[in-house]
């Protein structure tokens, strides 16, 4: 019996003891990070900016923080599957969101989703892909008035081209369709590529794309840029005026990129890991870099980046809303 009573004296001594050193044992472990290789999840696949920007980032990570970042890709389902895999992992600090603007209209797109916004935290705001209103040379309009007025000498108005439903071309189009008074079908396709190729063949009448995979066409005379969806000229193609400055104040779409984590990865690895994003962003050869891929340094902290998402999501579902659309 005795010896039954010292050891479990023992026993619940060393439980006391594990227990009130568990939270210094868990902040030494939160100052550690990153103490092995940390997963950045992107909602689309290798090759468009989201994954050359997303490589960029994480090389700079691990050159400065000594520890591998690897870019894993989970396209498809208008970046859902990406933001579901994220939502439901471990919130150990070891695995990121590289998250996209399609996150914003996702729940007002497409109904329940698989995941829950709240299982996903911002962690800071990255870059922005300003989108251009592309025509073909060939085209019987020149101007963005010229196009609007042919747009409505058609009964069934215009036809743009875009990357898929939700997407910011096709919000976008919506939005100028309705500003403008025109009639207006989206076309939805896998990627720009094919939505180039329709716009040479003269099968569609426009489209509002992401510069660098546009450029070679806009300098071989292919593609006349007609305008920006930006607030302000982009100084990435200055010469091209934003729709607002024509008459459109409210069409401004983007593209946008920054990073979440899931919900409950603790306070400190996400403010490391912000401090870290917002310096790189910070580094002239990183910019650079960036500006190169068409993308222009939005940095912000986790605050900013949260209030940035709540008023897209504002935005897109009333837009939304009032289309009457509906994800695919």
């Amino acid at each position: 019996m005795a010896t039954f009573e010292v050891t479990r004296r023992t026993l619940l001594g060393t439980l006391a003891i594990g227990l009130a050193a568990a939270p210094g044992l868990t902040a030494r472990a939160e100052d550690a990070w990153p103490s092995r290789l940390v997963r950045l999840v992107s909602p689309y696949g290798p090759g468009g900016s989201n994954d050359i920007s997303l490589r960029l980032l994480a090389e700079e990570f691990g050159r400065s923080q000594r520890q591998q970042f690897i870019v894993e890709n989970k396209p498809g389902a208008g970046t859902r599957i990406a933001n579901d895999v994220v939502a439901h992992a471990p919130g150990d600090g070891y695995t990121f969101l590289y998250v996209a603007a399609p996150y914003a209209t996702a729940e007002a797109l497409f109904g329940k989703l698989t995941y829950d916004r709240k299982d996903l935290q911002p962690v800071a705001m990255a870059v922005v892909a300003p989108l251009f209103l592309i025509i073909s040379a060939d085209a019987p309009f020149k101007t963005l008035p010229a196009l609007i007025a042919y747009g409505k000498s058609k009964p069934d108005g215009l036809t743009f081209a875009s990357p898929g439903a939700g997407s910011q071309p096709h919000l976008a189009g919506e939005l100028l369709f309705r500003d403008a008074g025109v009639k207006g079908l989206n076309i939805p396709f896998r990627g720009d590529a094919a939505s180039y190729t329709e716009l040479l063949a003269g099968r569609v009448d426009a489209t509002l794309t992401a510069l660098p995979t546009a450029l070679p066409y806009i300098q071989s005379g292919k593609f006349i840029v007609l305008g920006v969806a930006s607030p302000e000229r982009s100084p990435l193609y200055p010469q091209a005026p934003t729709l607002r400055e024509q008459g459109f104040p409210n069409v401004a779409a983007a593209g946008w990129y920054g990073f979440m984590a899931p919900a409950t990865t603790p306070r400190m690895i996400v403010d490391k890991l912000q401090a870290e994003i917002l310096r790189a962003l910070a580094e002239p050869a990183i910019k650079d870099k960036l500006t190169a891929q068409g993308l222009e340094v939005r940095a912000g902290t986790a605050v900013e980046f949260a209030e940035f998402i709540d008023n897209e999501t504002q935005k897109w579902t009333r837009l939304i809303h009032d289309a009457g659309l509906k994800g695919e």
